[in-house]
């Protein structure tokens, strides 16, 4: 049963994960968006309170649950 529990959790996890990363922005431009990039970063100072930052934090949370969920999972399915 808790296994079966888990591994719901662990699609909904994978869902949400997918799309939240599908909303992000890609940082990939060439040359000159590297350097602009950088340069958004150094001068971003409110960057975490705009929508990008917390897709990168919501990012970051659903990865490391991902993670667990799947350590968890693994030992479940071992014993």
């Amino acid at each position: 049963m808790l296994k079966t529990v888990l591994m719901v959790i662990q699609i909904l996890v994978s869902i949400f994960l997918i799309v939240v990363i599908l909303l992000q922005k890609g940082k990939s431009a060439g040359i000159s968006g590297v350097i602009a990039g950088g340069a958004e970063t150094f001068f971003g100072k409110n960057k975490a309170r705009t929508m990008e930052g917390t897709l990168e934090r919501l990012t970051t949370i659903a990865a490391a649950l991902f993670i667990i969920l799947s350590m968890v999972l693994t030992i479940m399915m071992a014993k």
